[in-house]
């Protein structure tokens, strides 16, 4: 489904409705209450929420939720939870941060998995036949024949601050980071993204795991940073990161902790059974309410690519979250933020007590 602006405010005026009716202080049952959640596309890395609501998990938990507030991006997400639109979020760990930063306090109460799907570096064909085969190498102008031109979807996305951070993680042949001897460009979304590789328009591009593939298949691109190498992962970013979490402002955790708890089963349950079930049945619920614009065989290769980065046990430690303060700071947050202030994992180990593997 294509979001107009019209598609949103209708969305989000069911969700405020939502609110309205659940709005009471905590310490009230959960049951046949309406909550709110968001995520930015109805695509496989948000899985927790389809599959939590095609399961019917939510209403097993007491809980409805009508629809998902789907904006079309990430920040649309924050700004609809910190307006009060939307309850709860699933999206990306600096998002919760930068709301805080602002003066709100919102929390991470889940992680859905360990690594960012789109730190993944593709560079074009004719770079990769010329010898540029690793991340150090797009440092080497000799190979590139000039400082290489590197596309994130937008300064500031993302897939701008991990991909600085591999870049500067990673030493150029002369001893700098690779990042000192790269420009980076905004390069849009799918079609321009792609576009510009393809054209040799860019030298390199930020990949989700869908462009990775696409310019694999279609032979104008090759991936010299994936993120599935776990050890080619832990030598830039030293382990583990909550890259994606549910989060919700702390407000609603004080005033409606059963909510919460409603909330954080619903999705851990659905965590649990995508662990368990078999690739094709996670295809069969979710394909055609969520992503029958794209084919099947897609959506199966999605299915089996998060599996290898989900986060089963839900759970944020704390040596990750500082994993993850090293890439966040300070291109998405200015200075950081206390573990203590920023997550609070006492909801998923109720969960988790409650529904034992």
């Amino acid at each position: 489904m294509s979001w107009t602006r019209r598609n949103f405010l209708a969305t989000t005026a069911v969700a405020g409705t939502g609110l309205a009716v659940g709005g009471r202080p905590g310490g009230a049952r959960a049951q046949g209450r309406s909550i709110s959640a968001s995520h930015s596309v109805s695509t496989f890395v948000y899985g927790q929420h389809l599959v939590a609501k095609e399961k019917k998990f939510f209403e097993e938990e007491g809980v409805s939720v009508p629809s998902f507030i789907v904006p079309g991006g990430g920040a649309k997400v924050v700004q609809a939870l910190a307006a009060g639109q939307a309850m709860f979020a699933l999206g990306d760990s600096n998002h919760p941060l930068k709301i805080t930063e602002k003066g709100k306090d919102a929390l991470m109460i889940f992680a859905t998995d360990t690594r960012c799907s789109y730190a993944n570096v593709v560079v074009r064909k004719e770079l990769w036949d010329k010898g540029v085969r690793s991340v150090e190498a797009l440092g080497d102008a000799r190979l590139v024949g000039r400082k290489a031109i590197v596309a994130a979807t937008a300064i500031g996305s993302g897939t701008y601050v991990y991909g600085r951070y591999v870049l500067k993680g990673t030493k150029a042949p002369g001893g700098k980071p690779v990042n000192d001897h790269v420009e980076w460009v905004g390069g849009g979304a799918s079609t321009t993204m792609l576009g510009g590789l393809k054209a040799g328009k860019f030298d390199a591009i930020m990949a989700v795991p869908e462009w990775l593939w696409a310019t694999e298949d279609e032979g104008f691109g090759k991936a010299i940073y994936d993120v599935q190498d776990e050890q080619a992962w832990n030598r830039v970013f030293g382990g583990p990161i909550p890259v994606t979490v549910g989060y919700t402002l702390r407000e609603t955790i004080e005033k409606s902790p059963d909510l919460v708890q409603a909330y954080v089963n619903a999705t851990y349950r659905a965590q649990q059974w995508i662990h368990k079930a078999k690739d094709e049945e996670v295809v069969e619920l979710l394909h055609k309410p969520y992503m029958d614009t794209f084919s099947r065989e897609i959506v199966l290769r999605s299915v089996k690519y998060y599996r290898t980065i989900f986060d089963w046990d839900f759970l944020i430690e704390e040596k990750d979250y500082d994993n993850g303060m090293k890439v966040w700071v300070p291109l998405a947050v200015d200075k950081p933020i206390p573990y203590a202030r920023a997550v609070d994992m006492s909801f998923v180990r109720k969960a988790q007590a409650k529904y034992k593997s």
